[in-house]
């Protein structure tokens, strides 16, 4: 039997969140990043359309992201590329209401700014009717994804860390000083195991040993139009307050819309389904009078959600 590699922190999973904790730790310990895929980033960190947005989630979820905006603005962990690019939200108001749930938690650079109907439309031209006006959230960005994601995994590389794909964990069993890891390459020995796979948590704590938490991945899919408008690029993320659906402008004359489906699967390689890529197109066309000429992309990616959201 092979000698088991050593390391005092093994990540299981090589999406954001193992990667982003790699970086933090592989300064102060040894650490090894394991992958089940020939690829880090393949499932939903490959595939998110990522918004930095301070408004999005419950107040816990807000304080978190408010905290991590320095963060990005300093490029961490030593990204050449800028991790943010400022786009802006509307929160369109009329149809599902009125007011931004916990808008008073939004002060100074991210405080919501009120728009009338005659502001919106020059913001967003050919709204339909239903829209009485919007609230704006001007510090809304679009995070440079793969940009972070290599500047993780080539800190985690830089500070003596090790990223290995192709190397899905098997088994784990607590010795009493250290997991002992079966691989799809060589056991490890760590005195601590960070389950970071996403989707496939629950499938890894299993093998661990651990009982699951009940984590459900969620599919969600996302559609790129081409309309016969030009300009868009720029165009602000366009939201009904998160109800049904969200778009924003992708390329002069295309958009990414969502119809912010969150149907329940079990750990996959998503795919779209036809029936919310109909839906994403009928809930872009009821809110635009926009034309919509072509498919040009779709793509679906999971969201894993414990059992208390």
């Amino acid at each position: 039997m092979p000698e088991a590699h050593v390391c005092d922190i093994l990540i299981v999973g090589g999406g954001i969140a193992g990667a982003s904790l790699g970086a933090r730790l592989a300064g102060e310990a040894r650490v090894t990043l394991i992958e089940a895929e020939d690829l880090c980033g393949r499932h939903s960190t490959g595939r998110s359309a990522a918004f930095w947005v301070a408004s999005l989630g419950s107040s816990p979820g807000r304080k978190l992201s408010i905290a991590s905006k320095p963060m990005f603005d300093a490029g961490w962990p030593g990204s050449a590329t800028p991790l943010l690019r400022r786009r802006g939200t509307v929160h369109l108001t009329g149809a599902h209401g009125d007011t931004v749930e916990g808008a008073e938690d939004l002060v100074g650079e991210h405080a919501l700014i009120h728009l009338d109907r005659a502001e919106l439309d020059k913001m967003v031209p050919g709204l339909r009717e239903q829209w009485t006006g919007a609230w704006y959230e001007p510090t809304c960005a679009d995070i440079e994804v793969a940009a972070f994601h290599a500047a993780c995994l080539a800190a985690v590389r830089r500070q003596g860390g090790e990223v290995r794909t192709d190397a899905a964990l098997k088994s784990a069993n607590w010795s009493g000083d250290s997991w002992e890891v079966e691989t799809a390459g060589e056991p490890i020995s760590a005195g601590i195991l960070v389950n970071a796979a996403g989707a496939w948590a629950d499938d890894v704590a299993t093998r661990c040993g651990v009982p699951p938490l009940g984590l459900q991945p969620m599919r969600r899919t996302v559609v790129q139009i081409r309309v016969g408008r030009g300009g868009l690029r720029d165009l602000p993320l366009v939201t009904d307050l998160h109800d049904s659906f969200y778009f924003k402008g992708e390329g002069d004359r295309s958009v990414w819309v969502s119809p912010l489906d969150e149907t329940p699967v079990d750990p996959c390689d998503a795919a779209p389904e036809e029936i919310d890529v109909a839906t994403a197109i009928d809930r872009f066309e009821r809110a635009v009078d926009w034309p919509v000429e072509a498919v040009e992309r779709k793509w679906a990616g999971l969201r894993t959600f414990a059992p208390d959201r």
